[in-house]
């Protein structure tokens, strides 16, 4: 699934929007204290109260926010599971009987209480829907609206939202002029913050992959792997996050005591590269060959094929890993590398890395960092030392 496709499913989840068509919601309600199911209900989408409708549509569009492989994971379903969940998922998207439909979706509400304890109560939210997309790209030489040939895409998009207690306010009553206190008890639904949750089936090529799921997860680099594995009954998934230490292990095994910033700015700006060039659909991967050039390249000594594929091997247990290149890099054009001392924080991009260099100043190491400028701190210009 590529980030453009996120984009496209994601816009279109606003009220009245002409290429999404919501059919039903269920909503689940579990009791921490017992663990079960305590109450559900369904009904059609357009039947709620619009302030519902607007709630609802900002949750489903908060859950499906975020970079992919940090907060949203395409994951391959499997089938060998006990009552695999791709199985539910795909009955439950073809069935054009409610009553299954939503009898389909508390089995997979059953599967998340099997052995998972939840903290506080929580609600389960399940829609049912279709958009549209365009069969061909809009031509506007010969005028053609892109909404002339469309195709249907149905979905089920599930949340999972914690709820909170109301908190202690005093309330001033303008009718009986006395201050009076909030006894309201009722838990409220975090609709703006949703814990995790899926969208399926996920998209390949521009269409719908019925083997594949949208896995999405409230915070970024921290995925359920209970729920992705037990619940969804899915592929264990490799955040950026973990993708970037492993890549790094790596190049240190290779490079041994070599590294400098300069080097490491090299590689990045190689990985950029593959990047920026890249002409397939499909995100760019790195394998231990790609990694063997861009080292040798960034003047990194005594690396060969060789080295490089067993480190893989020794790292991943794999010497035909692949990376994703876009996970081993951080964002090129923001200050997203931080250099951090006891004394200060630095943030520099990958590319300007190569001006910053460690170095024995006075028998101390000390951070250089070559500059265009003079230094400002506070309005106060500093004056150069020549060392």
């Amino acid at each position: 699934m590529l980030k453009k496709e996120v984009l496209y499913i994601r816009k279109q989840f606003k009220l009245d929007h002409e290429k999404l068509q919501i059919y039903d919601i269920l909503n689940v309600y579990i009791m921490k204290d017992s663990n079960e199911i305590y109450h559900y209900e369904r009904q059609p989408f357009e039947l709620l109260d619009r302030e519902k409708q607007e709630l609802h549509m900002g949750n489903f569009k908060k859950l499906l926010t975020g970079e992919l492989d940090q907060k949203l994971f395409e994951l391959k379903l499997h089938e060998e599971a006990e009552n695999p969940t791709r199985i539910l998922l795909h009955q439950g998207l073809v069935t054009g009987d409610t009553e299954e439909w939503q009898d389909l979706m508390l089995l997979l509400v059953e599967k998340m209480l099997a052995d998972t304890k939840y903290e506080r109560d929580t609600v389960v939210t399940f829609v049912r829907g279709q958009y549209y997309k365009p069969t061909k790209a809009r031509n506007d030489e010969a005028e053609e609206s892109e909404n002339n040939e469309m195709f249907a895409s149905p979905f089920i998009l599930g949340s999972v939202n914690s709820t909170e207690q109301p908190r202690k306010t005093l309330l001033f009553d303008y009718v009986e002029r006395e201050f009076k206190y909030n006894v309201i008890v009722d838990p409220i639904i975090k609709l703006s913050t949703p814990e995790q949750g899926f969208f399926y089936p996920s998209v390949t090529d521009g269409y719908s992959d019925v083997n594949r799921i949208l896995y999405c997860s409230g915070k970024a680099n921290d995925p359920n792997q209970h729920f992705i594995e037990e619940v969804l009954n899915a592929e264990k998934t490799v955040t950026a996050l973990e993708e970037r230490s492993i890549f790094e292990e790596i190049v240190k095994e290779v490079a041994e005591d070599q590294l400098d910033a300069s080097m490491i700015a090299s590689v990045y700006e190689e990985i950029h590269q593959v990047i920026e060039t890249h002409e397939e659909e499909e995100p760019p991967k790195l394998d231990y060959k790609d990694i063997e050039r861009m080292l040798t390249v960034s003047g990194v000594e005594n690396v060969t094929e060789e080295k490089v594929e067993r480190a893989f091997q020794t790292i991943v247990d794999d010497k035909n890993y692949e990376f994703k290149a876009s996970s081993v890099v951080p964002k090129f054009n923001s200050k997203s590398i931080k250099i951090t001392t006891k004394v200060a924080t630095i943030s520099v991009s990958p590319q300007d890395l190569k001006y910053v260099k460690q170095v024995n100043y006075q028998g101390k190491k000390s951070i250089l960092i070559e500059l265009d400028e003079d230094v400002v701190i506070e309005g106060f210009t500093l004056n150069t030392e020549t060392l």
